[in-house]
């Protein structure tokens, strides 16, 4: 998939056996010749969290993600949701990523990612490239907008809203040491469902094996923390905090499921206690540790060797990145893309844990944007298919059972060499070339970089050496045994540059083609039409007016073919006039200093109320506080904030919200 290779080596490779063959990329049916080197078990692997892409589209990318070396994809929740903002399918803004995440009902399917039929279409296509499928859950929480909760679930529930919450739902977590609190309180304004009541879990383990019938793989439980362990303090209902046990032991083929829970760590977290009960967590502060040190450029094994979960076992969900600190930490511009590639080198070479690879939005850039193309159910950043991270990904696979050691050659804390026994090893170098003479426990031997496929390293005597210096910022990736020369899966899309969004009837878009053979484009479910990289498109919008597809597909040399789908939008166009008053209501829960509340306004044209953090909102009541607009904004945009310059909360955090004359605006 990422070696370009000529034709009589090509045709050497298809001569011997399915151990050294070439994988396909997106064709829809795996021949039986093609070997994926995914792995039995997704721990022994890499998974893709393919963040908001829908069911359709992890299906037609299938191929692509088992030719990049993922041995699992992760889903964004499947359960039928809250449809916000009459349906928006912007990551964040008319629509919001988060309506998934906050569940009317558990039964399978939702507007923003397909039907149950998608995503059994999905499995299925999953099975034939040998790639599992773990699925995000919720069990805790539901919507805010009650009325939308379904009936069946009210039923589940015990009958009545009342009784399918916790009798302390109406209250905020203040204290998260408090572990009543952190278990049956409201987590950011959702409502905690009673997870110990029976007749929910019955109701939740339905939805659970629903889906392993469908043939998801495993399960990441989300917002794991809120949920009671055996020996956690309860309300005095008359049940038990045995949630843990029946998800994890009386669901179907629950022997066979990989399953892990959310655990962000913090204050009281029991970290080791929510890994005995579910298999599996993340590891969050490690992922914190890992961004920090490839964003320094100081990666001594004192930095990113521990994995900062004390005495607990090492059953843990590995990350650079997640939705988690990218959205809601607003660190999303923290790291480069070639950071996080960095990063992941890390933690994928390593022995312990299953790393997590974040798809970032398309075209999302550090600079710019966190939200890209800003389209839910479309594909992420194709960063997942970069030549450095599938060579790990199948370094990783061929070093299974092998020991770790991580070594700073001649005590460079800017390169990192991470060996597995004395199979193989990856250098991460976060500088300036390095010249390579470098004590290893790498068998002797001839070694070829399996990233560029060129440059030659040497093992003699517990000396690497090579003649080429190691490049700057750069990953190198040594090993024989367990390797397979795979070629390049064709790949399509747009410029870098393009502006996702047309004015009038019309937008050109620039399409890019590499490695293949045949590329085509569909535009709002047209006929294909050919085209090579470079060529022009113009976009028109759909049959709605408002959003226009193009459908890219390509072949490589071997017709094995790669999709993507690109989507624009019609910007806004609208004016909000002089004396347009909007609302804000600040939370109960403590974080906002009440004493003042502002509004930072701005809008397409460059024009903002005032210096961050904007003007001070009018106090209509108590919690309550409106703001009037002193003159006409086109297409403008509010952040509300607390004021505080040395500490200031705003809600939202990076763009800020559409405006809607006489709105209320409320912390979501």
């Amino acid at each position: 998939m990422h070696k370009k290779i000529a034709a009589g080596l090509l045709a050497a490779l298809l001569a011997v056996s399915s151990a050294a063959v070439l994988p396909g990329c997106g064709d829809g049916k795996k021949p039986e010749s093609i070997n994926f080197k995914t792995t039995a078990k997704v721990e022994d692997g890499a998974i893709l969290q393919a963040f908001c892409w829908d069911f359709n589209t992890i299906r037609e990318s299938m191929a692509d993600i088992a030719a990049a070396g993922f041995s699992a994809v992760q889903t964004s929740p499947i359960n039928e949701c809250l449809e916000g903002e009459g349906g928006g399918m912007e990551l964040y803004g008319n629509g919001k990523w988060y309506y998934h995440y906050q569940p009317t009902d558990f039964k399978i399917g939702n507007y923003q990612l397909g039907t149950r039929d998608e995503f059994k279409a999905m499995c299925d296509e999953a099975e034939k490239y040998g790639v599992k499928v773990i699925v995000d859950i919720i069990a805790n929480h539901t919507t805010p907008q009650l009325d939308a909760v379904s009936k069946d679930l009210i039923e589940a529930g015990g009958g009545s809203l009342e009784t399918l919450y916790h009798k302390n739902n109406s209250k905020d977590i203040s204290d998260y040491g408090d572990r009543l609190q952190c278990t049956t309180y409201k987590m950011g304004g959702l409502p905690d469902i009673n997870t110990e009541r029976p007749s929910y879990q019955d109701y939740f383990l339905e939805f659970v094996n629903d889906a392993i019938a469908c043939g998801a793989d495993g399960f990441r439980h989300d917002t794991a923390k809120h949920i009671g362990l055996p020996d956690d303090p309860k309300e005095d209902d008359g049940f038990k905090n045995n949630f843990w046990e029946r998800v994890t032991k009386e669901i179907d083929n629950a022997e066979d499921m990989f399953i892990y829970g959310e655990v962000l760590q913090g204050n009281n977290d029991r970290i080791a206690d929510y890994i005995k009960e579910i298999g599996r967590t993340t590891s969050s502060t490690y992922g914190s540790k890992i961004r920090t040190a490839v964003s320094s450029g100081i990666i001594d094994t004192g930095a990113v060797s521990d994995y900062w979960l004390g005495n607990a076992p090492l059953n843990m969900v590995t990350w650079v990145e997640s939705h988690d600190n990218y959205i809601n930490d607003g660190s999303w511009n923290q790291l480069t893309n070639d950071q996080v590639i960095l990063g992941w080198s890390i933690i994928t070479a390593r022995k312990d844990g299953t790393p997590l690879f974040f798809s970032r939005p398309y075209n999302a850039n550090p600079e710019v944007s966190e939200w890209g193309m800003n389209r839910i159910g479309t594909q992420g950043d194709d960063m997942y298919k970069d030549k450095r991270v599938s060579a790990v990904n199948f370094f990783r696979t061929a070093m299974k059972g092998e020991d770790e050691n991580l070594v700073n050659p001649d005590f460079d804390s800017s390169i990192l060499m991470i060996e597995r026994g004395k199979k193989g090893v990856v250098i991460v170098n976060t500088d300036g070339e390095k010249k390579v003479d470098f004590e290893t426990s790498l068998a002797d031997g001839t070694y070829i970089d399996r990233v560029d496929e060129k440059t030659e390293y040497k093992v003699s005597g517990g000396k690497l050496t090579s003649e080429t210096p190691i490049p700057e910022n750069s990953v190198v990736v040594l090993y024989n045994e367990g390797y397979t020369q795979y070629a390049k899966c064709a790949n399509v899309g747009v410029d870098k540059n393009t502006e996702f969004y047309f004015e009038g009837d019309s937008v050109q878009a620039k399409l890019t083609s590499v490695n293949a053979k045949k590329a085509t484009y569909s535009l709002n479910g047209g006929k294909p039409v050919e085209f090579k990289n470079g060529d022009k498109v113009t976009v028109t919008p759909g049959k709605d007016g408002k959003v226009g597809v193009l459908e890219l597909r390509a072949e490589n040399e071997q017709g094995v073919k790669t999709y993507e789908r690109v989507e624009f939008t019609r910007k806004r166009n609208y004016t909000i006039e002089k004396g347009t008053k909007v609302y804000f209501e600040a939370p109960d829960d403590g974080s906002w200093d009440k004493s003042s509340i502002y509004a930072y306004v701005y809008d397409d044209t460059g024009y903002n109320n005032d210096v961050w953090p904007g003007v001070e909102m009018k106090k209509e009541s108590d919690g309550r506080y409106s703001y009037t607009f002193d003159m006409t904004y086109y297409n403008p945009y509010i952040i509300f904030n607390d004021g505080d310059a040395s500490d200031s909360v705003q809600y939202p955090q990076g763009q800020g919200l559409e405006v809607e004359a006489d709105k209320t605006y409320k912390v979501e």
